[in-house]
This record gives C-alpha cells, structure tokens and sequence, in this order.
C-alpha cells in the first residue's frame, strides 16, 4: 500500500516542528561551532517556514519536500557536533 501525502506531510512537519524545539548550539556563543549551529538552525526553520507556505498553497509534494530537507540540516547539524540533542532515537539519527 502506498504512503499517505497528507499523513506523511503532516508527520514529518510535526518531527521538524519537535526537532526544531529539541536541538541547540552546541558551541560557545561567538565560536564557529555556534555559528555554524546557528545557519543549521535558520536554514531549519527556513524550510519548516517553506513548507508551511507550500502546504497553504495546496503542494503537498513541495511541502513534504522542504519539511525533510529541513530536518536533513538539523540532523547534520547534530551529526557533526555543532547542535546538540536529543540521543533517544525518536528525533535524530545520532545515537
């Protein structure tokens, strides 16, 4: 059976949505990992901010689309040590 569009756009909006609240600089303020956390964040947010314009413009695919390139920032983000979160598996693929 195929995926939903609707469920699955819904869904990885709501991760990105929790992965956003969960993740934070993991450098000292002013340091290059703090600023390379920061442009993980807005880069995030910005795609969170996409797909939620897309969604109103009924394109789901887009939508779907920015909300998991949003969570592909954080995730690097945090693989590469500049955010830190979560390790509980839920929200982020680092353990």
């Amino acid at each position: 059976m195929p995926a939903d569009l609707i469920e699955k756009t819904d869904r990885y909006e709501r991760l990105l949505t929790e992965a956003l609240d969960a993740a934070e600089p993991a450098g000292d303020e002013g340091s290059p990992l703090a600023d390379a956390a920061t442009e993980c964040l807005e880069m995030a947010r910005s795609y969170l901010d996409d797909g939620r314009h897309f969604r109103e413009n009924d394109d789901p695919v887009n939508a779907l689309a920015s909300f998991s390139y949003g969570h592909g920032w954080l995730d690097a983000g945090a693989r590469i040590g500049v955010l830190s979160v979560p390790r509980d598996g839920h929200l982020f693929t680092v353990d």
